[in-house]
């Protein structure tokens, strides 16, 4: 349940989202809600990504995305004229001839179908958190649709990445990576780990005689040994989503 506030920010940076592309500016959040300050628009933001309505996109300016609406609230519907009111005006003497049809409705219906047979749903796990095996992770009623042509045979999940630590491999926060499930894989994989059945992390794995490593593609982070008792493979990486 939210409050009257929240909700109103939330359909605030719906419709802005909708209708530029880009989320608004915390000063165009506090006059839309006529609040004095910017803390309460932090708060409130907050409280929205708490909830499972919002997410902040990590070290980029104005990049709010709303991951679903209240129950019952319409997404907000941009009328097509005000897609054109900065359109040039008609030159003096213009005449435009135009052919009418129904091309929008047929694509729009090609492109569904394509999509539909090009695309997989996939159970969507939450970001990697310590302290939970993987399967704790999952969300019942959330998955992604991913290109089929990404996927081989086996069982595949996907996974929100949180964290920098795989930075040089190209894995950016808020990746989604896809992975096929199974409990082997090669050294050099990037592989989803279970570290003494509590911890859940996605890194580079390397055996070394007795032992296994679990290599960080960021300078900034040290690579973990482990008895090979201690480290259990829950998938190995074999695509990755990013949204921009």
């Amino acid at each position: 349940m939210l409050t009257r506030k929240q909700h109103e920010l939330l359909m605030f940076i719906d419709r802005h989202l909708r209708s530029t592309g880009f989320s608004p500016s915390f000063e165009e959040m506090k006059d839309a809600l006529k609040l004095r300050s910017k803390s309460g628009i932090h708060r409130l933001i907050t409280a929205l990504e708490e909830r499972g309505f919002l997410r902040r996109r990590a070290h980029r300016a104005r990049a709010l995305e709303v991951i679903r609406l209240p129950e019952g609230a319409a997404p907000a519907v941009i009328p097509a004229a005000a897609l054109l009111e900065e359109a040039a005006p008609p030159r003096p003497g213009f005449s435009a001839n135009v052919i009418r049809g129904h091309f929008a409705s047929n694509l729009a219906g090609v492109a569904k179908g394509a999509d539909e047979a090009a695309a997989v749903s996939l159970p969507l796990y939450g970001r990697i958190a310590a302290g939970q095996p993987i399967e704790a992770l999952r969300d019942q009623g959330t998955s992604v649709g991913v290109p089929a042509g990404l996927l081989g045979g086996g069982e595949h999940y996907a996974l929100e990445v949180a964290g920098d630590s795989m930075i040089e491999a190209g894995i950016l926060d808020g990746d989604t990576v896809i992975i096929r499930r199974g409990d082997t894989a090669e050294s050099g994989d990037v592989v989803v780990a279970l570290v003494d059945d509590a911890e859940v992390t996605l890194k580079r794995l390397r055996r070394r005689n007795n032992s296994v490593a679990l290599e960080a593609a960021n300078p900034r982070y040290e690579t973990r040994i482990f008895g090979p008792d201690r480290v259990k493979v829950q998938g190995r990486l074999v695509g990755l989503l990013r949204r921009y």
